[in-house]
Order: structure tokens, then C-alpha cells, then sequence
């Protein structure tokens, strides 16, 4: 039994292919980052709670990391070197 198989032509050079594949890895890696501070933040919060520590600055970092972490825009932009799609104004 034979299998018909479509084939489509390659629209990425292989340099192109290699820059979205780094890009993804350094956008992991700021993720898992990102998610790190975010835990370790609220870890403190929560432990200062617990034991009644009162903590201005603390505070304040909390909020600042946690709303920057949840409200930051740029998730489908790319970085890094290289050629870039244009951007559509939304």
C-alpha cells in the first residue's frame, strides 16, 4: 500500500530556523526565570505574613514583580538578532 504524501516547500532558510530555535531557548529560559522570582517573592510574602514581619520594601518588590510578571505585553514579540517580521499596530 503506497502513501501519498503532500510535499510543501520549505519557506525558512536553515540561518532562519536557527534564530527561532535560539530565540525560543532564551525566551524559556527568561520564562522559567520570570516564574522563579515570581515564587520566591510571594514565598516571602507569605512567610513574613506567618511570622508577623512587617516589610515595606518587601511589599512593594512583591507588587512591582508579581504585576509586571502577570501584566507585561511582551509574549509574542521576538528579540535578539537578526531579521524580524513587521509589527501590525493593534
Amino acid at each position: 500500500m503506497a502513501l501519498n504524501y503532500m510535499h510543501m516547500s520549505v519557506s525558512t532558510t536553515q540561518q532562519q530556523d536557527k534564530t527561532k530555535a535560539g530565540q525560543r531557548r532564551i525566551n524559556l529560559i527568561w520564562e522559567v526565570t520570570q516564574g522563579i522570582i515570581a515564587t520566591q517573592i510571594t514565598s516571602a510574602m507569605i512567610y513574613c505574613a506567618i511570622h508577623n514581619i512587617k516589610s515595606e520594601e518587601l511589599a512593594y518588590a512583591f507588587f512591582l514583580i508579581v504585576s509586571m510578571y502577570f501584566v507585561r505585553t511582551n509574549h509574542h514579540l521576538i528579540g535578539g538578532v537578526g531579521a524580524k517580521q513587521s509589527q501590525e499596530q493593534r
